[in-house]
């Protein structure tokens, strides 16, 4: 079972400059006590694919570059240890994928990858085709000619160096059954399910978040944990959806939070918000920025359902997020930065908030108060701004939330006072007896309160957004305790 304490989001070399014992090292020296576990992203062969590792060659091997299943091992001995099972795709360099295009429909490895014609056998339709639920423009297919001059039409959900896993195929499950296997020999306890809405397609669908998506998640967490692994689903999709999904799995990612913190402070009215913490999951994980940008689908409207926040609003956010990067986030946003998921914008959560330090902190105390156990990444760890170097030398959006550190730009961060002040909130969210009890929320246009009570022991957040005030009121028989965020940044 993961703890009830912060955990950290990190790539082990973008972290460290080095590898998985740096991370191990930071973790156990500067960082001592800070976090209770780590969801390493991906450390597969390679780390430096077309996205970052999450378009495998090797799924199976650790990249000898940064470590080996031992120093993984290693890691996984003193926290939780988060890995990501991408369920959905597999790398077009892999070699069960050159086997594909060396002997086309006569490799071994054929069914393991999933054509137009496996969900189609007689043919698709252009309505067909509109109706496919996709993250970025485009065809999801891409035609490719084998060596025996066949051109088939593979499936790639995301980019056509990512090529969809056919899942239901005896393949598919052999594929994915022995990197689970491998998880859990070497210490990994939690399992992100990357991309596994679009897991399952199905002829007259949309092709995302199925009747039988729902029934595959519930077989895949079964068998993680039959063999001692919980699952965490990663689905970006409308609010509703995540509440049905968060009874299918161990945890679930609560995406809305981050763009809901934002609109809060932008407007100063916290009624969606309120709202959404009121029916939220309890069993999910929260996060404000990742590897992947700031979710925005996550509180806005789909289709004829109505959002969290209508489209006007969601509008709104996008572009005060704009304003405040001073438009960096503009240039690394979708189309402009040959984006995978136009529905995030790419920009550092601390950016988004135009590097203001108390609001960063507010943000940062509710998502620490929120129902879930918080996890936090690397680059808001150390309030890093947009690397608009990355982004102009890779002209990959989220690279600009992508920075690589190193020793010095850690000691140099952990001296800043935003940075430190996040620290504080970290061990007051991690020591505290009352987060382990019952929340409750209330609010009014302007301020909203957020509370958890374990027996006679009780801890809130008061936040006036109006007033740009805000409180954490510790409660423990008739003694009570105030502290002013403000305060934690002197």
């Amino acid at each position: 079972m993961m703890k009830n304490k912060v955990q950290l989001i990190t790539y082990a070399d973008r972290i460290t400059g080095k590898d998985i014992n740096a991370l191990t090292d930071l973790l156990n020296g500067p960082l001592a006590g800070v976090f209770a576990g780590v969801h390493l992203l991906p450390f597969y062969n390679p780390i430096d694919g077309s996205d970052a590792g999450f378009d495998p060659i090797d799924h199976s091997a650790v990249d000898e570059r940064i470590g080996t299943w031992q120093d993984i091992q290693a890691l996984g001995e003193g926290y939780d240890l988060m890995a990501d099972l991408i369920v959905n795709h597999v790398s077009a360099q892999s070699f069960q994928f050159n086997d594909v295009l060396k002997n086309g429909d006569k490799s071994a490895y054929w069914d393991l990858f999933l054509t137009k014609e496996d969900v189609f056998p007689d043919g698709m339709s252009e309505q067909e085709q509109q109706a496919i639920y996709r993250p970025r423009p485009g065809s999801c297919f891409t035609p490719i000619t084998c060596e025996n001059g066949e051109t088939y039409e593979f499936w790639t959900t995301f980019t056509d160096n990512q090529i969809d896993i056919n899942v239901k195929s005896t393949a598919g499950v052999e594929y994915l059954d022995n990197v689970l296997t491998k998880f859990s020999q070497n210490n990994v306890n939690i399992i992100r399910l990357d991309a596994a809405g679009y897991a399952i397609k199905e002829a007259g669908t949309n092709c995302f978040m199925l009747d039988q998506t729902f029934d595959y998640l519930d077989k895949l967490s079964a068998q993680a944990n039959e063999l001692g692994m919980e699952t965490i689903a990663e689905i970006h999709s409308h609010y509703q959806t995540q509440v049905e999904v968060a009874k299918r799995v161990n945890m679930v990612y609560d995406f809305a939070l981050p763009p809901l913190i934002l609109h809060s402070l932008f407007t100063n009215n916290s009624d969606a918000l309120v709202q959404w913490l009121t029916i939220s999951p309890r069993n999910c994980l929260t996060v404000l920025d990742t590897h992947d940008g700031i979710g925005i689908i996550d509180a806005g409207p789909m289709g004829d359902k109505a959002g969290l926040l209508d489209a006007a609003q969601i509008d709104n956010l996008v572009e005060t997020i704009h304003t405040n990067s001073n438009n960096q986030s503009r240039q690394a946003t979708g189309a402009a930065a040959s984006n995978v998921d136009l529905y995030q914008v790419n920009c550092t959560y601390y950016n988004a908030l135009g590097a203001n330090d108390f609001d960063y902190l507010v943000a940062r105390a509710i998502q620490f108060f929120a129902p879930g156990v918080p996890q936090v990444y690397y680059g808001g760890l150390f309030a890093c701004e947009n690397d608009m170097g990355l982004l102009a030398s890779t002209n990959v959006g989220r690279d600009i939330n992508r920075p690589y550190l190193d020793a010095t730009v850690i000691d140099g961060s952990l001296a800043k006072p935003v940075v430190q002040g996040l620290l504080k909130l970290i061990a007051i969210r991690n020591s505290h007896l009352a987060f382990n009890g019952d929340f409750s929320v209330t609010g009014g246009a302007n301020s909203c309160v957020l509370k958890w009570q374990l027996d006679e022991v009780a801890i809130e957040l008061n936040v006036d957004f109006a007033r740009r005030e805000a409180l954490i009121i510790e409660h423990k028989a008739n003694e009570q305790t105030l502290t002013s965020l403000s305060d934690l940044l002197s």
